[in-house]
């Protein structure tokens, strides 16, 4: 019999885990999940050679391992760094993780125009998000920014190299997918930029899936900009049969108009794998062809992520007339959802409010507790309150 996978414990942010033998640490915290998971702009799994240049999934080791329990020196890349056996990993942990990130972070903006208001990528951008956790009010840069002409680069896809942060995902799609590329990074340095050589477009099956892996809002999708924003859109899951692909796709629409395709994600924004570990890209035909409900088998709606702006006014429960209402609390009752005396520390759980005749005060607390069973004039004799029509306290008050 073959031998079992060599398996390494790993503690990431003071949690442990088995890991197998060659795991990445970027690898390693999404297994955890969460916050605990460093964030990545260049690193995609699907796609081979990737990750090592945004430096956002900076971590601190601090013991390399059970042999050799000194901590590393300097911060390394997690989507870089395969863990050892009885490594102590510090992501949200470590001060010099947050304080190194909002200098990645800043690093990234530099170049990176304020287009929020009006790019097709917001409110599912990652560079947005990063700059909203770890972002500084302002830059401190005080040189001219870099500035390109909008190029369009195939009848589907639009460049804005002036949002680009050299991730080199668009690149590596292109190499792994298609027969041959077109594009990729021209000059070096601060002067490098992504395009077509003399001016090529990009015409193959499966260029679309750039736009899928681009983290910010450099490559866009011609057939859907500004039409609509993303939180305005419904995503349902879809199929159909594909010669090409494995049809399976994310609708975005509104009402029965189909805005655009894309291929569905998983919770870290990259492309699903798969029963079989396949990742699901998609052609063309199904991304920019078939924009009609009618040409899909609708499943089910999305899952998307709670803190998702998209997620808004966007419910995967059908609520039915006649639908009894422990199946929409999943069998709890709604005093257990709804009565907020047991995590109240003010309100006493003896004093019901609807029983009073008017606000409650401070009265109301510090004095005797009520029960269902008083009335109006006993509720007033407790409060002090005269039953005559003036209050025993104060005359003036009616």
């Amino acid at each position: 019999m073959p031998d079992e996978q060599k398996l390494f414990k790993v503690t990431i942010d003071n949690i442990t885990i088995d890991v197998p033998a060659g795991t990445s640490i970027l690898n390693a915290a999404r297994m955890i999940g969460g916050e605990v998971a460093p964030p990545a702009m260049c690193y995609y799994s699907k796609l081979e050679g990737s990750g090592g240049k945004c430096r956002t999934c900076l971590v601190e080791v601090a013991a390399g391992s059970t042999a050799d329990p000194r901590p590393m020196p300097k911060l390394v890349a997690s989507c870089r760094t395969n863990v050892m056996d009885g490594m102590v990993v510090k992501n949200i942990t470590s001060e010099k993780v947050i304080d190194a990130r909002k200098g990645v972070v800043e690093f990234l903006l530099i170049n990176h125009p304020l287009d929020c208001p009006v790019c097709d990528q917001a409110g599912e951008c990652y560079l947005q998000d990063l700059g909203y956790e770890h972002g500084a009010v302002q830059t401190r840069y005080e040189f001219k920014r870099r500035t390109f002409v909008r190029e369009d680069i195939g009848r589907y896809i639009q460049l804005h190299m002036t949002r680009c942060i050299l991730c080199y995902r668009c690149v590596y799609v292109a190499n792994q997918l298609t027969d041959h590329r077109v594009h990729g990074i021209l000059d070096r340095g601060d002067c490098s930029d992504i395009s077509t050589y003399i001016s090529k477009a990009i015409e193959n099956d499966f260029s679309g899936n750039m736009i899928d892996v681009c983290p910010v809002g450099a490559l866009t999708d011609r057939t859907f900009r500004f039409k609509n924003r993303v939180w305005f859109l419904k995503p349902m899951d879809a199929h159909r049969d594909c010669d090409k692909c494995c049809g399976k796709v994310t609708l975005w629409n509104r009402g029965d108009e189909v805005y655009r395709v894309t291929a569905r994600k998983d919770e870290w924004g990259e492309v699903q794998s798969d029963e079989n570990g396949k990742a699901m890209w998609i052609c063309n035909t199904c991304r920019f062809d078939k924009k009609n409900t009618s040409d899909w088998i609708i499943e089910k709606p999305t899952s998307i992520n709670r803190h998702s702006v998209i997620s808004a006014n966007h419910y995967e429960v059908k609520v039915m007339p006649d639908d009894p209402l422990d199946k929409l609390l999943n069998g709890r009752e709604p005093l257990l959802l709804m009565n907020i005396h047991e995590a109240s520390q003010v309100n006493q759980q003896d004093v019901h409010l609807d029983e009073l005749p008017g606000p409650a005060t401070y009265e109301t607390f510090n004095g005797e507790p009520f029960s269902t069973g008083h009335n109006v004039t006993d509720i007033k004799e407790s409060l002090g309150v005269n039953t005559q029509g003036t209050d025993s306290t104060n005359p003036n008050t009616p």
